[in-house]
C-alpha cells in the first residue's frame, strides 16, 4: 500500500512537473533558427545569428515582450539548401508548445526553397536585405518579407551613388561599369535590372560571374584590367570578397573604385585582404559599432553577464553582428505590434504576419528602442514588404569601416513596375489570386 502510494505520488509529481514545463513553453514565443556556423559562409552565419540571439536574450532579460518570454533553437544548415529545407520542416511547428513566430534563414537558396512551404504553413519568411525582389509585393507574397533592402533597391542605390560621384545621373552616359557577381541565384538576380539601368542612363555594363565559392578569379580580373572600367560593383559572398580585393590589387585596379554590395560589406570581407582592402567602398543598411544604447544594453545584460552567443567577443558590434541585432529588433517589434491586436500572449505565424505588415519605425520609436542611427526608418504595408530601400556608403581605412555618405535612396518609383510585373507573372504561374491591398486592415 505504501509502495503504491509512493509511486502514485511520484507519478503525480512527474505529471505536475511536466505540466508546469509545458505551461511554461506554452507561454513563450518561439523563433526557429536555420543557422550556419560551419562551412564557407560561417563568418556571416555566426555573426548574424550571434547578434539575433543576443538581442532575444536582451529582450528576455528585460521582461520579454509584454511579459511573453522568447525561446529559440538552432538547426545547422551549413548554408546547404537541402539541409535548410529539412531544418524548416523540423522546426516549423514550434517548440514544446511555443508557437513559431517567423523563419529567418539568411540564405537566398533556402528562402527560395521554403517560400511556398512558409506560405502554405502561414509562417512569415524574413529575408532581411536579400530574398526574391518581387516578394516586396505583399499582394502576391503575403508571407515573404525582404525587410529594409531588396536586391533591386540595392543596385539602384549603388548606381545613384555612382551618379552622385560623377556629378549627376546624366553624367553616367559613356561610363563603364563591371559587375562581378557570385555564381548563384543571389548573385544573378540583379543582372536584368542592372541592364535596364544601363539602358536608361547610357553606361556600358559588363557582367562577370565568379563560380561558387569564389576562390579563383584570375581570369575575371584580367578581363577587368583589359576593360578599364570606371567602377566595379562587387556582388560577392564569403571568401569571394577578400579574394576579389587581392585579385584587384594584383592587376592594379584601385580599391576605392570597387563598391561592395550588402553581402560584401563586413569586417570579415575586408580584413582578410590586408592592405589590398584599404579604400574599398561598400554599402550598408546599418553601421558597425557598439555605442548605440541598444548595443550597450546587450553588453550590460547579456555579454557582461556571461551569456553572449559569440565565440569571439571581439566581433561584438561588427557589421554581421549588428545586422543580427537589427533583425532581432524588427522581428520582436512585429510580435509586439501584433500583440496589441491579438493579445499579450504567444502568437501564431499568421498573427505575427499582421505585425510585420503594419510595422512602422520612425525616429521616435527607434529612439525608444535605443536604435536611432542603427536602423533606418521603415514603414511596411500589405503592398510593400520592404519598407525602406535606402543605404549608406562606408569605406575601409585598413582597420575599420567609416561612413562616407548620408542615406542614398533607391529609385523605388522606377523599380516598382518591374517588381509588380514579376510578381504578377509568379501569381499566374502558381495560380495565385493576389490580395486586394486596398481592403487590407
Amino acid at each position: 500500500m505504501f509502495k503504491r502510494s509512493l509511486l502514485s505520488s511520484l507519478a503525480l509529481a512527474v505529471s505536475l512537473s511536466a505540466t508546469a514545463f509545458i505551461a511554461k513553453a506554452d507561454g513563450e514565443q518561439y523563433f526557429p533558427l536555420q543557422s550556419y556556423r560551419v562551412g564557407p559562409y560561417a563568418a556571416g552565419g555566426t555573426g548574424f545569428f550571434g547578434g539575433f540571439i543576443d538581442y532575444l536574450k536582451y529582450v528576455n532579460a528585460n521582461g520579454g515582450v509584454n511579459g511573453v518570454k522568447l525561446t529559440w533553437s538552432e538547426c545547422e544548415t551549413e548554408y546547404v539548401v537541402e539541409k535548410g529545407v529539412e531544418c524548416y520542416e523540423r522546426l516549423k511547428n514550434g517548440l514544446n508548445g511555443a508557437p513559431a513566430a517567423a523563419t529567418n534563414p539568411l540564405s537566398v537558396g533556402i528562402a527560395y526553397a521554403t517560400l511556398d512551404r512558409s506560405t502554405a504553413d502561414k509562417l512569415p519568411l524574413i529575408t532581411i536585405n536579400h530574398g526574391r525582389t518581387d516578394s516586396t509585393d505583399g499582394s502576391v507574397f503575403p508571407y515573404a518579407f525582404p525587410l529594409q533592402l531588396n536586391p533591386y533597391s540595392e543596385v539602384s542605390a549603388i548606381i545613384n551613388y555612382i551618379g552622385q560621384q560623377s556629378g549627376g545621373l546624366d553624367k553616367l552616359s559613356g561610363k563603364k561599369i563591371v559587375t562581378l557577381y557570385h555564381g548563384s541565384p543571389y548573385g544573378k538576380e540583379t543582372n536584368e535590372v542592372l541592364q535596364a539601368l544601363a539602358d536608361k542612363y547610357g553606361f556600358s555594363l559588363t557582367l562577370l560571374e565568379v563560380p561558387h565559392p569564389g576562390n579563383e578569379q584570375q581570369s575575371q580580373w584580367l578581363n577587368i584590367r583589359r576593360a578599364k572600367p570606371d567602377w566595379v560593383i562587387l556582388r560577392g559572398w564569403g571568401v569571394m570578397n577578400p579574394v576579389a580585393l587581392k585579385s584587384a590589387q594584383k592587376v592594379g585596379f584601385p580599391a576605392d573604385r570597387i563598391i561592395g554590395n550588402i553581402w560584401s560589406n563586413s569586417e570579415e570581407d575586408a580584413a582578410p585582404a590586408g592592405a589590398a582592402a584599404k579604400g574599398f567602398i561598400s554599402i550598408t543598411t546599418h553601421p558597425s559599432g557598439t555605442t548605440f544604447p541598444v548595443t550597450q544594453g546587450i553588453k550590460k545584460d547579456v555579454i557582461d553577464a556571461g551569456h553572449g552567443d559569440l565565440a569571439d567577443p571581439k566581433r561584438f558590434g561588427t557589421v554581421y553582428y549588428n545586422l543580427g541585432v537589427v533583425n532581432g529588433i524588427l522581428n520582436v517589434e512585429a510580435v509586439r505590434l501584433a500583440q496589441e491586436k491579438y493579445g499579450h500572449k504567444p502568437l501564431t505565424g499568421e498573427q505575427v504576419r499582421w505585425g510585420f505588415e503594419h510595422l512602422k519605425l520612425d525616429d521616435a520609436r527607434l529612439k525608444e528602442l535605443g536604435a536611432l542611427g542603427l536602423v533606418q526608418p521603415l514603414q511596411l504595408s500589405c503592398s510593400d514588404h520592404e519598407g525602406g530601400g535606402a543605404v549608406r556608403f562606408q569605406q575601409w581605412d585598413g582597420e575599420k569601416w567609416n561612413l562616407i555618405s548620408d542615406w542614398v535612396q533607391a529609385d523605388r518609383a522606377l523599380l516598382r513596375p518591374i517588381i509588380e510585373a514579376s510578381a504578377q507573372k509568379y501569381a499566374k504561374e502558381k495560380g495565385i489570386t493576389p490580395r486586394d491591398c486596398s481592403q487590407a486592415s
